[in-house]
């Protein structure tokens, strides 16, 4: 028999994704088959899976986790939130259409085929499925037709484990809230409570956890303090774009201006991870730091509605002037798009405006095209000449006189597809690939162009040992009886 647990969160940013991944790691060192699952995710931070379609990149460092192939089953729904047009929808890996907030409401319900059939596949031959729900099952005005939380559990019959955030404070009521607002049939699924995120003296916390009982009559399975190792692992929610700090005054500044559609930001981890480097998150109504050596422009779910963005803000003429200065600029998928003359939608892909002018960096233009291209790919960069591996995400073609000057081959040195483009001056580059940084050779070379040692090594090597550390964190604090119980020791 396959057993079954699923984290909910009291709330959305509880940490639940790090907990998932970390059960996943710790239950495969103990020689399980374990798998991840998240029926429903709404993300801009996508990875293309080993069987080709498009899922949660959570999902996809979860599978890392469980040292298993990822799949599409994993995230059989994962929504993408646009502009004017609201989300694209994602099932089984490919795009099923778009849908507002309260089209998707009513979409939910046939959708939950889709989720069931992903969740039996994932369960063969598993001996440990670790589901994620999302936002939170106390969202009562969402529970009709629900897929994400209790309408899943109570169908699959998967018990439920809380999350509360004790960082944030009101964990208690968030705790005891749930249990008072759940409908019956949704709390008999709940099984007992994690606390997460804790700081100081666990016993300081031994009252709460007495009044949660005395108020639900739930089990703590664990006060898990502030994961360290977390901060080594790649996060999917942008959210967490707000507490990154900046201005370390390290040998290199990076700036990378946040998008309000900002897309596989976790391109910039292994970056971020270079104790030489200092990678700026420049904020909306703060300008892009002068003394920056280069600056990166991220993907973007909405192109053309996060260039407009671009230029309300003024990064333009700060880019302008940044490029004068003699800086250097990557621009990344969407943001690659928008280094360029245009960019055209002439079939409302990604909302009501057709045409933009782009940042006039690059002598390209694209055009928006419902196709999507998706694959993970092996390449080479022309600029540095260094072997690359990465993955493409991306609708639109970008086609001009640049691209005569490609910044990358995809598939080989020589004879392989071209990608991207460079300007005259070589100080400018864009690529569809994500992923690039994650490439040590290339991050190396980089890195050297500024006179800067890369200083981290094999960076998906410090991912997995990462995923060790946390798997090692939590087999300290969770309870023995609840842990050995559901990993069948």
């Amino acid at each position: 028999m396959t057993r079954k647990i699923m984290l909910q969160g009291t709330g959305s940013d509880v940490g639940k994704s790090v907990l998932v991944a970390g059960l996943c790691r710790l239950a495969s060192n103990r020689g399980l088959k374990v798998r991840p699952f998240k029926p429903q995710n709404m993300s801009n931070n996508a990875a293309v899976s080993d069987d080709g379609g498009e899922i949660g990149r959570a999902q996809w460092l979860q599978a890392l986790a469980a040292r298993v192939p990822s799949s599409v089953h994993m995230n059989p729904v994962l929504l993408k939130p646009q502009s004017d047009v609201g989300s694209q929808i994602v099932v089984q890996g490919k795009v099923a259409g778009q849908a507002r907030g309260r089209e998707y409401q009513a979409l939910k319900p046939k959708l939950l085929g889709a989720v069931m059939e992903s969740f039996e596949q994932i369960s063969a031959g598993a001996d440990l499925v670790v589901v994620e729900g999302a936002g939170s099952p106390a969202e009562i005005n969402l529970r009709a037709g629900d897929i994400a939380n209790m309408g899943f559990a109570t169908r699959a019959e998967v018990p439920v484990v809380l999350v509360g955030d004790i960082d944030r404070g009101g964990v208690i009521a968030s705790l005891v809230g749930t249990h008072a607002i759940l409908p019956d049939e949704d709390r008999r699924m709940v099984s007992g409570y994690l606390i997460n995120k804790f700081r100081g003296d666990v016993t300081l916390f031994d009252d709460g956890i007495a009044a949660i009982g005395r108020y639900t009559g739930w089990p703590c399975f664990g006060v898990v303090p502030w994961l360290k190792a977390a901060g080594r692992l790649p996060a999917e929610d942008s959210v967490v774009l707000e507490k990154l700090a900046r201005g370390e005054g390290r040998a290199l500044k990076i700036a990378v201006p946040v998008l309000s559609r900002i897309a596989n930001f976790d391109d910039l981890d292994p970056l971020a991870a270079e104790p030489e480097v200092d990678l700026v998150f420049v904020k909306p109504g703060s300008p892009i730091p002068a003394d920056a050596a280069l600056v990166v422009i991220p993907g973007s779910k909405s192109t053309i509605g996060d260039l407009k963005d671009f230029k309300v803000q003024g990064w333009d003429e700060d880019l302008r002037r940044h490029v004068r200065r003699g800086g250097r600029v990557i621009g990344i998928c969407g943001g690659y798009q928008m280094l360029g003359a245009r960019v055209t939608d002439p079939l409302g892909i990604e909302g009501s405006e057709r045409e933009i002018a782009g940042l006039g960096l690059l002598d390209v233009e694209t055009e928006m095209a419902p196709e999507k291209t998706l694959r993970n790919s092996r390449a080479w960069s022309l600029e540095h000449d260094v072997a690359l591996e990465g993955y493409e995400i991306h609708l639109g073609k970008t086609t001009g006189a640049d691209c005569d000057r490609p910044s990358v081959r995809i598939g080989g040195r020589i004879d392989g597809r071209a990608d991207g483009a460079l300007s005259t001056d070589g100080r400018v580059m864009g690529t569809y690939l994500h992923g690039l940084f994650s490439s040590d050779a290339y991050r190396a070379a980089l890195l050297k162009s500024f006179g800067i040692e890369g200083g981290i090594g094999n960076y998906r090597q410090s991912v997995d040992t990462a995923l060790d550390d946390v798997a090692a964190e939590l087999e300290a604090v969770l309870d023995r009886k609840w842990l050995d119980g559901l990993l069948g020791r």
